[in-house]
């Protein structure tokens, strides 16, 4: 038979009260109460309705995440983050793949979990700017990334255009001149759109004209994506001596392609980042890239969540998070 409280308060031979201020973690119990109380606990092998105590709350105890893929390890990276931020909070997370996909987005925000989740955290490709306007409210949302939107939602990112500056210029500082970028997504309001601006305005403050040819796009943001890209640039009549790509997958892709070219990198060709994934430690050459504080934002998503659902409704709010040039031996010898 499963315990109850009041087994454990007969055991212990104290109050229910007693016991429940035990299981809660309150301060306000004696010591000889809290030690009768814990051998109690374990004797019957009781376990606390977790699921009651957050109703209790006016809580769920549970969250939505959904991102685009977990094959693509920067979002299997940040999703483990969340989870071990939220659970700090007592908060258990349900994790969404939406592949990227408008309506699959559209869908865990109107539809995925309304009832069972306290806040719904989304990483969006697909959404357009006038989707979330239109979306159904009631449940706080969180977008991760996606500051192009202007959508009446709480926002946790880098500055994406400060980070693609930042990339570009380094290239530029090294002597670079053809800088290519792989990871266009013309149509799209994301993340793409963002690093392209902040790539073509780098170049254009070193005084270089950007030159069409070298932007190649990519559907997906993946190593035979960027792969299939780096053998187009290299075919040109003036091929790049650099390659910004917009994402690592990208650029491990980008780095094979030009090795079984025969080429020497950095010498012939310098490779360049962005998600600060483990892989890059582990390339040929190690990768340089700009790595986002994964860790900060898994946190003010969380943090920002938890004053959401206690404190109630309140006006969006746009967290900025730190991001580090992680110089590697693919654009410095």
């Amino acid at each position: 038979m499963v315990a109850r409280l009041k087994d454990v308060a007969a055991r212990a031979g104290v109050s229910v009260k007693t016991v429940s201020n035990v299981v809660n973690g309150y301060a306000f119990v004696t010591e000889a109460n809290r030690r009768r109380v814990q051998e109690a606990i374990d004797h019957l092998g009781y376990v606390p309705n977790i699921g009651a105590r957050n109703l209790r709350k006016g809580r769920t105890g549970f969250l939505t995440l959904a991102v685009p893929e977990l094959v693509n390890p920067y979002f299997a990276e940040l999703c483990g983050l969340v989870m071990s931020a939220a659970a700090r909070h007592d908060w258990t997370v349900l994790i969404e793949q939406t592949g990227g996909v408008r309506d699959k987005e559209m869908a865990v925000i109107n539809v995925a979990h309304r009832s069972l989740v306290d806040a719904i955290i989304l990483s969006p490709i697909g959404l357009r700017p006038t989707d979330l306007a239109q979306a159904a409210t009631g449940t706080p949302l969180i977008l991760l990334g996606e500051r192009a939107l202007h959508a009446p939602a709480h926002h946790v990112a880098i500055d994406n255009v400060a980070a693609a500056t930042t990339a570009t210029r380094h290239l530029v500082d090294l002597g670079r001149r053809r800088i290519a970028a792989i990871g266009d997504q013309p149509g799209r309001h994301g993340t793409a759109a963002l690093r392209l601006n902040g790539y073509l305005g780098a170049l254009r403050a070193a005084g270089i004209t950007p030159d069409p040819a070298l932007t190649v796009r990519a559907e997906a943001y993946s190593r035979a994506e960027g792969a299939a890209a780096m053998r187009h640039l290299l075919d040109l009549p003036e091929p790049p001596d650099a390659v910004f790509c917009f994402n690592d997958l990208l650029a491990v892709g980008a780095l094979s392609a030009a090795r079984d070219r025969g080429l020497s990198i950095p010498g012939d060709i310098a490779v360049m980042g962005f998600d600060g994934v483990d892989e890059g430690n582990y390339t040929a050459p190690r990768l340089t890239t700009i790595a986002p504080d994964k860790a900060a934002i898994a946190v003010a998503t969380i943090n920002l969540a938890q004053a959401t659902v206690h404190d109630g409704p309140e006006h969006p709010q746009d967290i900025v998070t730190p991001f580090t040039l992680v110089v590697r031996e693919s654009t410095v010898a």
